[in-house]
């Protein structure tokens, strides 16, 4: 198992790939499921819901990982998938528009969003991005992606996901009257 934790994602791939070994892919996993999950979670903001996407992303992976071709970072290409599962169930649900809705159109009469349990700081921010925006602010910010490896995972080109983030902190800016500090 040590030689496995030692090994970097492309040599597990490839051991995953020459034997289907699924201890090489469970190390993938395991490397990468906080990551996935996290993403999951802010995307449709139910922790149930984002394991279960989780499950299914690593599934597809699992079935695709022939797929990989290397271009980019593992981590990229499994957060495309995740986005891809997360698109693919959110087309058949409408629990996920409905909670967007709230956070972003239903304000009270300071007309800032009103505190809702299900909604926490995060999520009323988030809820006033497009999905695009928002998908690529969590690859980001919560993620840690560099902006090469939110383009490769969202399928965007690199100076897009530039706009993109730049777009969405100001949206929120603007929504929420944040100041924007500039130091140094």
């Amino acid at each position: 198992m040590t030689v496995l934790a030692d090994a970097d994602d492309a040599v597990l791939v490839a051991r995953a790939l020459s034997s289907r070994e699924p201890a090489a892919f469970g190390e993938l996993v395991r490397r990468h499921q906080s990551r996935v999950r996290i993403f999951l979670l802010r995307l449709c903001r139910d922790a149930s819901r984002a394991d279960d996407l989780a499950q299914d992303c690593f599934l597809h992976a699992w079935d695709k990982l022939g797929d990989f071709r290397g271009d980019g970072s593992f981590a990229g290409w499994l957060l495309r998938i995740a986005w891809t599962t997360f698109l693919q169930h959110k087309r058949r649900d409408d629990r996920y528009r409905d909670v967007v809705e709230l956070a972003a159109h239903e304000t009270d009469t300071t007309g800032v969003a009103p505190v809702r349990e299900e909604l926490n700081d995060l999520d009323r921010l988030l809820g006033v991005l497009t999905e695009e925006e928002r998908a690529v602010m969590i690859l980001s910010y919560a993620c840690g992606l560099s902006h090469r490896e939110i383009s490769d995972a969202s399928g965007l080109p690199v100076g897009t996901v530039k706009s993109v983030i730049h777009r969405g902190k100001q949206k929120i800016r603007d929504r929420f009257e944040i100041e924007n500090r500039q130091y140094g």
